[in-house]
This record gives structure tokens, C-alpha cells and sequence, in this order.
């Protein structure tokens, strides 16, 4: 076979894939199609420095990463605003009409999986980019690479970004789970952790047998010159990807609707699950002149499907001790599918919500579940009771480490720190940004040195050895050195990060902060009084405080042994017009938020993260959302960022 033969087999190949993933209508057998493949598999074989960057076998996945590195959109992923009724649809309908005019609208499905950033440049996938934050996500290119409906190259010059989401079929998603049960694994919950939880597989050849399939839904960075958002995706569907079995323009609230409720009558045909419809301004111009709020787009929103629900039945009561040692009661249900799902269990959030219910063990009830809305019970049918119903009694222990619990009504918490139900999301809370900035401690991490008894608490990590980690799955020279450098850096933090990272009930970061300049080390003894004197600092969290030192004592006295955190002085501010002032920042500054924040706290303002009545300052930056229109509303005082520094100077 010469070179440009084995090129043309290559177009061959992709054009019979195409017919068959894309549209559904295939025009080869799998016979010819394998026979065809091997035959340039065996091309490639004998000279593999002639293979094609968009060669079919490709698809086959093999490449085996330690870890998934961090990556930047170029233009940045947005979430959107849900609606839920025809009012809420009309209610934002009038504010675009009141912002640019009568304008048509361009729905189509929105489909339950995992957001996708494709890159592509001259043609080639360059780079695919899970959502993340919206700024940056996770680099997943080569696990991408295996969908065979995301195309390898495309016929367009120049760079764009094309998003969309990645799903599973419902009839493959019961393929796959029938698969797990039968290697002895568990099966997926639903189609969209199938999905999200194929795309973040360390081997991309575990990718490829997922069965992806990717559906664009819009653009990030394009040069694309169509006046209309659905002139530009019909580009992108030109180009060979997939298009939605439904979309339409509309012009005003009965078409909506009438798409709306066409869309959910299709609910079963439509083979991949839908939990709404999107709703988006077509003309790309006025989607510009909308512009978007601090976290979505004014410009489109998602019209939620109504909740499916079901009726079932109690059998138990479980209690769930989380990272902060709160119990959260778990009903235990009858199993029952909704939207393709098993659900057999239920929150109920708290022991007030079954009291006010008036839930019973044994009890009938209405489950609800819409959308990422996790089930839920919404009312007990008390009409049919026949006597074997059991009454539900608010713990007095915890269920893991029979410690004495704190029960302060609306939440009932365990506050031992060696409690095995707290420790994996203690120590993930202790390492996170914002608390000890462990880098390279992530959730899964901390679930495997748990699991394998290398730690059982927050102080082991300062235990840790080489010798411990090596020869672990996963854990290489570099990444054992990077992982003990990190946790070695955090010796000698502020006090205040320290108390944060404990993560004791009701004390965030200001009240850590507060507490750790008026009592040092102190802290562990002091007093309901003298906490209750500080300003900000109610009965609520006095108590709080107080339960976790006398259940965890001898415990943060160790670990300020190891840390040794740095104890800062309380400096009295001069005086200035934002000492002891209640402060909120919003909107995009010319430096980052963090450090308008320190600054302010140093002139001894309060920063707040929310308005309300108690604020004096709204200080807003570019791209200011709905803090800046709540503060107008209240009449709370708003400075641009230059107002605030010209009445500092």
C-alpha cells in the first residue's frame, strides 16, 4: 500500500464512521469497516512516522496520565439562570425586550452531561477542556480524542472553540452498567455521573469503551462572521458534528411554550436525557449589548423541565456524618426509577424537616426529583398508615464514634475530629484554596491515604515519609517530593487560616480571623463571655467554638505544636471613612478582590460577602451583577473602585 492509498482509506474510514456515529445511517457493515481498519492499522504498523494526525485508530484510546493538568478557556464557559414556570420565562422575556427590543429566540434541548470546551486550531483539535470553574478546567484531550463524534480535524482555518456536552445514550448507559455488574462493579447512578466520570479516566483506553457522544451547544473564542447564533451552529453542524434531533426559533411566549411542551412530550423518544429546554437571544449583536451578570449570561437561561414524582416507601432511617460533623438524616427508600434513574434514597436535611413532616419509618411518600435537584421527600401520605409505622427519634450519639453530640436544634453535630465519618472530609477541607492551600491534596488523594491507613487524621499529614507514599499507585519521585513540599510550606501560616481549616461549625474565615487576633493560641480556652464580646460573634457560634475545643483540645494543641501558626498582632486602624464599616466587593478591580479585601480589613472594615441593610459600602468594579442592583434597591451607599482610593487618599 503507498502512502496516498493509505490516505484515502483513512477518508474512507472517516466518512463510513461519520454515516454510522453522526447520522445514524450507516453505509458500510462492520465488516467492511473493520476489515478496512486493519488493513491500515497494519499500514501504520510498519511505518508509524507516516500515521495521520486524524487517523481513525486514534479513536482507540491507550494513553495513561498520572494526573489531569489544569488548562485556560480562552473565552470563559458561563452557567445559566434556571427558570422554572411561564411566569419566570415571561419575567425574562420582558427584560430583554425592555434592554434591546423585540428580538427572536433560538431553543433547543438541553441535555443532562458533562460541559465540553473543544479547541481547535488550522483545523486540528488542538486542546478540550472540561468546564470547571468557567475560567479554568481540566485538560481531558486525549479521552476526547476516543468520541467519534467530536471530529479530529475540521474543514476551517484559524482558531475557534466549540462547546457542547457530553452524554451517554440511555440505551448505551444500560449497556455499560449491565457490563459493570457483570465485572463485579457498581453501576453508574445516572447517565450524567456515566459521563462526567468516563471523561475523567486516567487511561483513555477505559474512555473509548464508554460510548461519548458530544452535541455542540455554542462558541467561545470565533471569528465566525454569521449574523445569528443559529446561523453560526449550523456552521458548526457543517463542519461534522452532531446536531440536536430538535431545535427552533421563536418569537414570542405561546411559540416558547409550545416548543417547551412538545420537547417534554418527547422526553422517552429522545434517546439521550433532557432535564430542560435552552432558551437563547439569536442575533449575536444583541446578545453583546445584554451582556452577562457576575454569573451567567443575560442573554439565554435554561427553562427547566417540571420534577418527575413518585410515590414510595420509608424502610429506615440512616445517618450521614459530614465533614463538619453534622448529622443529616438519609431516608432509606423503596428503590423506584425516575428519569431512568434508581433512586433508593432521599435527604431530608435535617431532624426539624422529619418533625415537621411527621415522618414515620414504614410511611408512604411522594419523592421528587428535577433536574441536579437530588431527590427529596415532599409530603408523607398519612392516610395510609396501617399501624406498623415506627416513630423517628432525634440521636443523642453519633452513629460512627458513639461521641456525645451537640444538638442545637436545626442541626445536631458530632465535633470529634477523629470521628472515621469526618476524617476524609475533614482533611480535604483542611488542604483546600482558601484554607491550608495544600497543593496536590485533592479529594481523591486524601481518599487514598485514608483508605490505605497512611493517615487517619489531619495531623498525619504532617507524619507522612517518603517511604510511606512510594510504590503507591499513582505516587512517583515527583509528585511524593511536590505533595511533602506542599504540606511542609503550610507550617507557620496565620493563625487564622489555621482555625479556618479546622472547620468548625458557623466559624468561616472573618470569624477565624477575629477570633485569632483576640486570642492567639488562647483560643483553645477561652470563654463563652469573652467570645460572645466580640464584635460579630453571636451565642450561635460561641457555642459552636466551644463544643469543638472541649471535644478536640488535646488535639489543636497538638496541631499548633506541629504548625506552629504565625500569631498576628491586634494593630488598631487609624482612622478612616471605612473603619468599622461593613463592606461588600463586587465586579471585576484592577487587582483581585482578595486583595481589596486585606486591604480594607486593615483600615478595619468588616468585609462582607452578601448586601443587606447592616452594609454601608457597595464597592463595584467592572461587570457588576445583582449585589450592585440589590444595594441600589436598599439605598446602601456604591462607590466605583477609583471613589473608594480618592477617599483613602
Amino acid at each position: 500500500m503507498t502512502n496516498k492509498q493509505y490516505l484515502k482509506k483513512i477518508e474512507i474510514l472517516k466518512k463510513w464512521a461519520h454515516a454510522y456515529y453522526v447520522d445514524d445511517n450507516p453505509i458500510a457493515t462492520d465488516d467492511e469497516y473493520d476489515r478496512l481498519y486493519h488493513e491500515v492499522l497494519d499500514y501504520e504498523t510498519a511505518h508509524p512516522s507516516e500515521v495521520a494526525e486524524d487517523s481513525p485508530t486514534k479513536r482507540v484510546g491507550g494513553v495513561v496520565r498520572d494526573e489531569f493538568s489544569k488548562a485556560t478557556h480562552i473565552k470563559r464557559m458561563w452557567s445559566m439562570e434556571d427558570v422554572f414556570t411561564t411566569e419566570e420565562v415571561q419575567a425574562w422575556l420582558d427584560r430583554t425586550v425592555k434592554n434591546v427590543g423585540e428580538c427572536e429566540y433560538f431553543c433547543e434541548p438541553k441535555f443532562d452531561g458533562a460541559s465540553m470546551n473543544l479547541l481547535y486550531e488550522n483545523g486540528k483539535l488542538i486542546r478540550a477542556i472540561t468546564r470547571g470553574d468557567g475560567v479554568v478546567g481540566e485538560e481531558v484531550t486525549d479521552n476526547v480524542r476516543t468520541i467519534r463524534s467530536v471530529p479530529l480535524s475540521i474543514a476551517y482555518e484559524g482558531q475557534i472553540e466549540i462547546r457542547g456536552e457530553v452524554v451517554i445514550r440511555k440505551d448505551d448507559f444500560e449497556i455499560i452498567n449491565k457490563e459493570r455488574l457483570k465485572e463485579g462493579e457498581p453501576p453508574f447512578a445516572n447517565p450524567r455521573n456515566a459521563a462526567a466520570g468516563s471523561l475523567r479516566q486516567l487511561d483513555s483506553a477505559v474512555t473509548a469503551k464508554r460510548r461519548l457522544v458530544f452535541y455542540p451547544w455554542g462558541l467561545g473564542e470565533n471569528s465566525l462572521a454569521q449574523a445569528k447564533l443559529s446561523q453560526k451552529m449550523d456552521f458548526v453542524y457543517a463542519l461534522g458534528f452532531l446536531e440536536p434531533p430538535y431545535a427552533q426559533e421563536c418569537k414570542n411566549i405561546e411559540e416558547i411554550e409550545a416548543f417547551y411542551h412538545k420537547l417534554i412530550a418527547l422526553r422517552d423518544e429522545i434517546p439521550v436525557m433532557m432535564d430542560g429546554m435552552v432558551l437563547k437571544v439569536d442575533e449575536v449583536s444583541l446578545q453583546e449589548d445584554l451582556g452577562y451578570t457576575v454569573k451567567v449570561p443575560k442573554w439565554m437561561c435554561a427553562y427547566k423541565f417540571p420534577a418527575v414524582e413518585k410515590v414510595t416507601k420509608v424502610n429506615a432511617i440512616t445517618i450521614q456524618v459530614g465533614r463538619t460533623g453534622v448529622l443529616t438524616p438519609v431516608a432509606e427508600v423503596e428503590p423506584v426509577e425516575v428519569e431512568g434513574a434508581i433512586i433508593a434514597r432521599a435527604t431530608l436535611h435535617n431532624f426539624d424537616e422529619i418533625e415537621r413532616k411527621g415522618l414515620m419509618i414504614g410511611d408512604s411518600v411522594i419523592l421528587i426529583r428535577s433536574g441536579d435537584v437530588i431527590p427529596k421527600i415532599t409530603k408523607v401520605l398519612t392516610d395510609r398508615r396501617d399501624g406498623s409505622q415506627v416513630a423517628i427519634h432525634r440521636p443523642t450519639e453519633c452513629p460512627t464514634c458513639q461521641r456525645e453530640v451537640l444538638d442545637e436544634g436545626t442541626l445536631i453535630k458530632c465535633q470529634n475530629l477523629d470521628c472515621p465519618d469526618r476524617v476524609v472530609n475533614s482533611i480535604i477541607h483542611f488542604a483546600k484554596k482558601g484554607c491550608m492551600n495544600i497543593d496536590g491534596l485533592g479529594s481523591k488523594i486524601v481518599e487514598i491515604l485514608v483508605k490505605e491507613e497512611k493517615i487517619n487524621d489531619i495531623l498525619g499529614l504532617y507524619h507522612l515519609k517518603f517511604e510511606d507514599l512510594e510504590g503507591m499507585e499513582g505516587f512517583k519521585e515527583k509528585r511524593i517530593n511536590k505533595l511533602l513540599e506542599a504540606i511542609a510550606d503550610t507550617k507557620g501560616v496565620p493563625l487564622h487560616r489555621l482555625i479556618s481549616a479546622m472547620g468548625i461549625e458557623h466559624i468561616g474565615e472573618v470569624a477565624g480571623k477575629s477570633l485569632a487576633l483576640e486570642f492567639g493560641l488562647g483560643i483553645v480556652d477561652a470563654s463563652l463571655e469573652q467570645i460572645v464580646a466580640i464584635d460579630g460573634i453571636g451565642e450561635e457560634m460561641a457555642n459552636s467554638l466551644l463544643e469543638f475545643m472541649r471535644v478536640n483540645h488535646d488535639f489543636v494543641l497538638q496541631l499548633f505544636e506541629e504548625i506552629h501558626p504565625k500569631v498576628e498582632e491586634k494593630i488598631e486602624a487609624v482612622e478612616n471613612p471605612f473603619k468599622d464599616k461593613t463592606v461588600v466587593l463586587t465586579g471585576a478591580m484592577s487587582v483581585s478582590r482578595g486583595v481589596i479585601k486585606e486591604m480594607l480589613e486593615k483600615l478595619g472594615a468588616k468585609v462582607s460577602g452578601s448586601v443587606s441593610k447592616k452594609t454601608d459600602f457597595l464597592v463595584y468594579g467592572e461587570e457588576a451583577g445583582s449585589k450592585l442592583t440589590k444595594a441600589e434597591g436598599l439605598g446602601v451607599k456604591t462607590l466605583t473602585e477609583d471613589e473608594m482610593r480618592v477617599m483613602l487618599s
